[in-house]
């Protein structure tokens, strides 16, 4: 007696599809990527905890706070207008960068990340991805 084997149940991965289809598609997902810049880092994550706090009171889900690599410019100046060209200072500039993704915000997130007002120093950049 030969033993009956179960078969497999179809689903849409593996289905197998004619030449002409197209495998179906997902939901579309909408992400508010914000990038946040400052020269100071501890007013960037104050203004950081800020933006996560306003998000979390809508109940967005959130990615982040993704610190990325801190951007240094070094300056180097003559100390001196004419001679002594071997004395020289350097400055440097730091510019400190964060990113947080929001997964699919609503009006009322976006409206209310709008309305925020964060210190002076701090640069937003908001995309829609």
């Amino acid at each position: 007696m030969a033993k009956a084997v179960p078969l497999k149940k179809q689903t849409a991965s593996t289905a197998v599809r004619r030449k002409g289809e197209k495998a179906p598609k997902e939901e579309a997902v909408g992400r508010l990527r914000i990038r946040v810049q400052a020269y100071e880092s501890k007013i960037l994550d104050l203004s950081v905890k800020q933006i996560i706090d306003t998000a979390l009171r809508y109940d967005a889900k959130i990615q982040g706070p993704i610190p990325l690599p801190t951007a240094i410019k070094k300056y180097t100046v003559n100390r001196a207008p004419f001679v002594y060209k071997n004395a020289r200072e350097q400055f440097e500039m730091r510019i400190h960068k964060r990113l947080i993704d929001i997964v699919n915000p609503t009006p009322k997130i976006i409206e209310s990340l709008t309305n925020l007002s964060l210190p002076s120093g701090v640069n937003i950049d908001v995309k829609m991805v």
